[in-house]
């Protein structure tokens, strides 16, 4: 096998390897963003986590992050405007991010 092949696969290997962890990251995040909300609505234990996995899922309803937006946003009418919600969101990911790369 040529060289160019074997860094071929090795960048293909971690394309995707990056593609992953950046999906657990987003799903991490939104599962942190859920509890937070659940937090202000006042839900505790499995009602909390019910609704972070609600959180979840609405990420996959349409590209990007604007569809979990709209979900909290909706939810947290009173509590919490889009601006509050979306620098949750981005230090949810960060956390998120380096809680993966520690293992």
């Amino acid at each position: 096998m040529s060289t160019f092949s074997e860094r071929e696969r090795a960048f293909e290997n971690k394309y995707a390897h990056d593609q992953e962890m950046m999906f657990k990251a987003i799903a991490r995040r939104n599962k942190k963003l859920g509890l937070w909300a659940a937090g202000l609505l006042g839900k505790t234990g499995q009602a909390a986590e019910d609704y972070a996995i609600e959180v979840i899922r609405a990420d996959f309803e349409e590209a990007g992050h604007e569809d979990v937006v709209r979900k909290v946003s909706a939810d947290l009418a009173g509590h919490a405007d889009d601006a509050t919600i979306r620098a949750k969101m981005a230090d949810f990911l960060s956390e998120a991010k380096a809680e993966l790369s520690e293992g």
